[in-house]
């Protein structure tokens, strides 16, 4: 049984951890609204400030996995308190890919800077896109701060509304890229921005699965589409009766 000196020194070390995913938390919803706004307003200061963003995200994230690492070995932590550190490091690595989705967001923006933005405000289900994808990351990110399952316990339902999105986007840039109303470099930029809106969602959806399994001990069971994306499972069929 640990001593009182153990079980302080415990505590203390995964306070600074969660003080660490705190601020990794806030850094990764900053930077994906940085991000939006690059591509909304064109500006070169905004996607510079991204860059910064996925910078210091990738250090903390590195600093994150140290002290997981030194709290698993150094004090052999159980129950809820292990639970925490192996849902940190889960999400430390979807909050990480937040930021480098953010990055890769603000590079298409400055791609698209020397070009015809008009073509922007065409594809409206885009903007839908990214404030719900936003919307979906801050409900995860605060689930976790605030140690909250209800606010995720759906929140595979929002993705599903959200990959919906994504294939009418598609589709429509594709329309409007054959009838020539969108530039054909201006949609590929947006293709891949569409993507990578579909592919923060899902990393949303993980973050919002580590929250219910931290604090249930709980893991939701996850699936895989053929794409590599994680989905809910099938409803089951319900059992034959017998006769």
């Amino acid at each position: 049984m640990p001593t009182a000196v153990e079980r302080k020194a415990l505590s203390e070390a995964l306070d600074h951890l969660n003080e660490n995913m705190r601020t990794m938390s806030e850094l990764a919803v900053f930077a994906i609204r940085k991000a939006a706004e690059a591509l909304e307003k064109g500006h070169s200061r905004d996607s510079e400030e991204v860059f910064t963003l996925d910078q210091e995200i990738y250090g903390l994230k590195q600093k994150v996995e140290q002290s997981c690492i030194e709290l698993i070995a150094l004090y052999a932590p159980v129950a809820s308190d292990l639970r925490t550190i192996t849902a940190s490091l889960e999400i430390t690595t979807d909050l990480d890919r937040i930021g480098r989705y953010s990055r890769d967001i603000a590079e298409a923006a400055e791609k698209l800077r020397g070009m015809s933005r008009q073509s922007l405000g065409k594809i409206g289900n885009l903007a839908r896109m990214a404030e719900l994808t936003i919307q979906m990351i801050e409900t995860s990110v605060n689930a976790f701060t605030q140690r909250q399952v209800e606010p995720v316990r759906d929140i595979v339902r929002t993705d599903d509304a959200i990959d919906s999105l994504h294939d009418e986007v598609f589709q429509e840039l594709v329309e409007k890229m054959t009838d020539q109303s969108v530039a054909p470099r201006v949609g590929a930029q947006l293709i891949l921005i569409n993507r990578y809106f579909e592919r923060l969602a899902d990393h949303a959806v993980n973050i919002g699965q580590d929250v219910i399994y931290m604090i249930t001990a709980q893991r939701p069971m996850k699936v895989k589409r053929q794409n590599g994306d994680t989905r809910r499972p099938p409803t089951p069929a319900p059992a034959a009766s017998s006769t």
